[in-house]
């Protein structure tokens, strides 16, 4: 277990995961017994660290809280096994911890070990770890109180101490150059640090870059002067002086530590003086490499077609002098091969050469170190081995030299991290940069104006043309259709498509769709992709290895989805986590394209990609609860739902015992809104209903069927039947009469939109019979309405008006006024259609009364249309032409197509009878428009 100071204050375990250690007085309270570790801290001096002003009353019961809260979270993880302990001595607590398990602990004795070592290059490396060790501002996130300021304070002096050996050190291996490098950016931080900007003066100057010093000197006297009031101390002064009388030229790259040649003579060298140089002369530098010098490139890649988009993307985005280019996209997407074809086109672009490196961001190899890139980059340019700088930094600036002046193309391939790119990126503005990365590399773009280049997977087309370009474009041709289907399996990814090309090339008796039969078996999909040493399963887990525990951890979850898109909410449900850290993860996981963001808030996730997510190990009990979680989630998403695409209707089933509910339930705030996510999701709210029904959970898989219902009655010809048939099933599983009513009421429906009239007749007779079984009397209702449509559709009215007349009875007594308003619409049908204009007026106006909002506007309409009818055929034609206009008009109004239709056509048969010639010709003036809204379905049966 280590302990940090050196930036944000923070806990970590042995496997590298940060402890949530909590508010910033419990870290203000850690980070004082961390000062001090193995020592008594007194409640007093606590308290005067916690709090930046008069403390509480109650103060000593906090600490005494915070204490007991920071031992059972070292507890928690383990702490006593690794000598980790929080004590308590008296009236002080101390913090026992093991030697150099704190930041500061081990800052100071890599300090200590660097002061006593002899060889330059040694101290070099141990001050260079010893400073790796700063994430930020030391006591980050805690109390600005005194006593935290103040060993603040003291830090952060160390600090600038290390920097200033780190500097002379690099001056007594002669590399002028890095130490200038490690001084410009504290000396930009601490400008009014005589000690540093004198350090660094010395170092430009001894680099040859005099008047560059000179002009530091220039800007500290006039900040001293401007802010303070005083002028330059000693130490500034003799370095100036030193630089006024050196010899060595100025503004000229001096041989510094590329050629072993002394520091100019006149100005003073930090440590012990270098040895005398040997009667020899010293060697020249070497020359600079010739531009035509043959550099080594990746062949043209063979069969690569399609990409025009992406290649014209890339022509723009490395248009402009010194130009960086970030090609970005997921694994397998064929990157790497869309950069070296494009290099390969425009090598006349580049005379003076191409480089590429492999930087092994995600390999199986390990990444490849600054300096190791470097000295390939320096070798490749021709320099000589024995000309290699010793540093990274001093390679950097060699390699930023040697690039100044050529036209070059810069190929960096497989990079994850913007910081592992940055020291590669030439100096001149006649070389362009390539990067591919699996990442975003957001910094890159933010900081050296990198312009990204994203590339997708294939189109179906492209993706067919990779095929023949790999098998031949008689096999493609031959298999069209099993083409298309082995193009979608591959979800267009390159890797996928070479990988199961490779399967038929080498095997000849294998056909295009017998290759498909196998690919469509999920189990087996990714275990076929494979092939020798190629396998886009270990491609994925080259991306996936790098994620961060809690976006692994979310990934995997993923695999349970049953659908194609997803949200914060989905992915919160299946990782059981808060909404916040489900929305952290899956940024991650799209900066790492293994999701596509497709929207605000709004990801899709490949089929591919989700199977390998399914694959990877788990945890078993944890993995078993995540499907019902996500089926939890739906239900709810569900019940919201329905709520708002027909406002006022009692969900048509409650949710069953044990329903836990999602952190946040997706809001809808409106009828479209709810219709359009019904659309949407149809596809995960089908699969769900499989992956429900395989596991058992009929009791959500006939909900999850059910609550679907706003849709499937506004879309009733929408190939419905197959879903429903799951649904009545899974409630017939689950041996509950009452979802068996609602499922074959729901299911008659639809076979009766569908023209099969016998086949719903046949699940609509059952239907009521079910519902009185279970008790349910709104279920009875639902299921006579629709019996006794489907009856008078077909001409068999006998039994018409009984069932309504029941239905409405049985909707009333149970309060359910939308489905009272439903059964008064039929009824009122049904008395036109026999001649009882009187009943039918009644009952059109009871209705009404009934369908006011929230209840939906298609019912209103259809019943101000059926009333406008029975008035006027009950001789009170003005009432009815006031009815007609207002059901166009609201009609119009909702874009409700076939409402505005039925209206208008009552309103034209109105207007020719020569009684009502002045009432609708005042009626039809008022209704007039153009063209009607869009058509939709007729107001559905829930």
């Amino acid at each position: 277990m280590d302990f940090r100071l050196l930036g944000s204050v923070a806990a970590v375990a042995a496997d590298g995961r940060e402890l949530p250690v909590g508010s910033v007085k419990r870290r203000s309270l850690l980070a004082m017994l961390l000062l001090n570790p193995g020592a008594p801290v007194t409640v007093d001096r606590l308290t005067e660290a916690v709090w930046d002003e008069e403390p509480p009353r109650h103060a000593r019961t906090v600490i005494q809280n915070h204490v007991s809260g920071l031992r059972a979270l070292l507890a928690a993880h383990g702490a006593p096994a690794v000598g980790v302990e929080l004590v308590t001595d008296g009236g002080a607590y101390l913090l026992r911890v093991p030697e150099l398990a704190v930041d500061t602990g081990r800052f100071e004795h890599l300090l200590q070990s660097a002061r006593s070592l002899r060889a330059a290059g040694d101290s070099v490396a141990a001050l260079q770890e010893a400073l790796a060790l700063w994430r930020g501002p030391a006591l980050a996130g805690t109390t600005a109180s005194l006593p935290l300021q103040c060993a603040a304070q003291g830090l952060e002096e160390l600090r600038l101490v290390a920097v200033e050996e780190l500097a002379r050190a690099h001056g007594r291996l002669g590399d002028h150059g890095a130490a200038a490098g490690v001084l410009r950016t504290e000396v930009a931080m601490n400008p009014l640090r005589e000690s540093l900007v004198a350090a660094l003066m010395l170092a430009l100057g001894r680099a040859g870059r005099r008047s560059e010093a000179l002009g530091w000197f220039h800007r500290t006297r006039r900040a001293l002067a401007d802010q303070l009031g005083i002028d330059p101390g000693v130490e500034l002064v003799d370095a100036y002086d030193a630089l006024l009388r050196a010899t060595a030229p100025t503004d000229r790259p001096a041989p510094g530590p590329y050629t072993g040649a002394p520091p100019a003579p006149d100005l003073p060298v930090d440590g012990p003086p270098p040895p005398a140089p040997a009667p020899a002369p010293a060697p020249a530098p070497g020359p600079t490499p010739p531009r035509s010098a043959a550099w080594t490139f990746p062949r043209r890649p063979r069969g690569f077609s399609g990409r025009q988009d992406e290649l014209a993307a890339l022509d723009r985005a490395t248009g402009t002098p010194g130009a960086i280019a970030v090609v970005t996209g997921g694994a397998g997407v064929g990157k790497t091969t869309l950069a070296v074809y494009w290099a390969h086109h425009r090598q006349t672009d580049f005379p003076d050469g191409r480089l590429f490196v492999d930087l092994c961001g995600h390999s199986p190899l390990p990444e490849r170190s600054t300096a190791a890139v470097l000295r390939e980059l320096l070798l490749a340019l021709g320099l000589p081995a024995e000309q290699m700088p010793g540093s990274a930094e001093a390679m950097a600036a060699r390699y930023r030299e040697l690039t100044t002046d050529r036209r070059m193309l810069i190929v960096l391939d497989n990079a994850r991290r913007s910081e592992q790119v940055r020291p590669l990126l030439p100096d001149g503005e006649g070389c362009v940069t390539v990067v591919t990365s699996r990442d975003r590399l957001g910094g890159l773009v933010a900081s050296d104006a990198a312009r990204p280049v994203s590339l997708s997977e294939l189109s179906p087309p492209q993706s067919v043309t990779l095929l023949a370009a790999t098998l031949g474009t008689d096999l493609v041709s031959a298999e069209p259709e099993a083409a298309a289907r082995l193009v979608g399996l591959c979800d267009g990814l390159p890797l996928a498509l070479r990988l199961a090309a490779a399967r038929i090339a080498t095997c000849p008796a294998r056909s295009l769709a017998a290759l498909a039969d196998e690919l469509a078996d999920e189990q087996r999909r990714l275990g076929l992709l494979e092939v020798e040493d190629t396998s886009l399963a270990a491609a994925l887990a080259l991306t996936v290895q790098h994620l961060s525990e809690p976006a692994r951890r979310m990934f995997h979850r993923l695999g349970a989805h049953t659908g194609a898109t997803l949200d914060s909410r989905t992915a919160a449900a299946l990782a059981d986590c808060r909404l916040d850290q489900a929305a952290g993860a899956l940024d991650q996981l799209a900066t790492a394209h293994l999701l596509v963001e497709i929207g605000q808030d709004a990801y899709t996730l490949h089929d591919l990609v989700r199977l390998y997510a399914r694959s990877m190990p788990g945890d078993d009990d944890a993995d078993a609860d995540v499907l019902p979680r996500l089926l939890d989630h739906l239900l709810n998403t569900l019940l919201a739902a329905s709520a708002a695409a027909e406002p006022g209707s009692e969900p048509c089933c409650a949710l069953p015992p044990g329903t836990r509910r999602p952190a946040e339930v997706r809001p809808f705030p409106d009828r479209a809104s709810a219709l359009a996510w019904y659309a949407v999701e149809r596809d995960t709210l089908r699969g769900a209903v499989a992956a429900a029904v395989a596991a058992g959970l009929h009791d959500r898989a006939w909900r999850l069927v059910l609550l679907q219902w706003p849709l499937i009655v506004w879309q009733a010809r929408d190939g419905w039947v197959p879903l429903l048939e799951h649904g009545l099933a899974a409630a017939e599983a689950d041996l509950d009469p009452g979802a068996q009513s609602r499922a074959r009421a729901l299911l008659g429906w639809v076979l009766l939109e569908e023209g099969r009239h016998e086949e719903a007749l046949a699940h609509l007779e059952q239907a009521p019979g079910l519902a009185a079984l279970a008790g349910d009397g709104t279920a009875q209702a639902v299921a006579l309405v629709n019996l006794a449509v489907a009856l008078a559709r077909y001409g068999r009215s006998a039994r018409v008006r009984d069932l309504l007349t029941t239905a409405l009875a049985l909707a009333t007594q149970a309060d359910r006024a939308e489905l009272a308003a439903l059964a008064r619409q039929h009824l009122a049908d049904d008395c036109l259609a026999a001649g009882d204009p009187e009943e039918a007026a009644h009952h059109a106006a009871c209705g009404l009364a009934l369908a006011q909002p929230p209840f939906p506007v298609a019912r209103q309409v259809v019943l101000e249309t059926l009333y406008g009818r029975a008035l006027a055929a009950i001789g009170r034609p003005e009432e009815a032409a006031l009815h007609l206009g207002a059901a166009v008009r609201t009609a119009r109004a909702h874009q409700y197509g076939e409402g505005e239709s039925a209206a208008r056509a009552a309103l034209h048969a109105l207007s020719a009878s020569a009684a009502s010639a002045a009432a609708m010709a005042s009626a039809a003036a008022e209704s007039h428009v153009g063209p009607s809204g869009a058509s939709q379905a007729p107001p559905g049966r829930c």
